[in-house]
């Protein structure tokens, strides 16, 4: 199971603040092959619906496992916590 966490707009644009997936899942388990990759959760994501694929759009997007920034080929493991976020600015 791994657990995915949405913050600030884009919380607010989906409204889902957390989901549960497992890899297991019919769903997920057509897509692997080997290893199932942050960007093909990215990927998944995106094809819920139209909300879904404006808010999930690559490069608009800061991803972290473990609560660490990483890209999007990083190989998910069971137990692992995905987030997403838009991009931080500040002045």
């Amino acid at each position: 199971m791994i657990k995915v966490l949405f913050f600030a707009q884009l919380r607010e644009s989906l409204s889902c603040a957390e989901l549960s997936i497992n890899l297991n899942d019919p769903k997920f388990a057509s897509t692997l092959k080997s290893a199932f990759t942050l960007e093909q959760l990215r990927e998944q994501l995106a094809n819920t619906d139209e909300t879904w694929q404006l808010n999930m759009q690559n490069g608009k997007l800061l991803m972290a496992v473990n609560q660490t920034i990483v890209n999007g080929e990083h190989i998910l493991q069971d137990g692992d916590e995905v987030a997403f976020f838009p991009p931080v600015t500040g002045g």
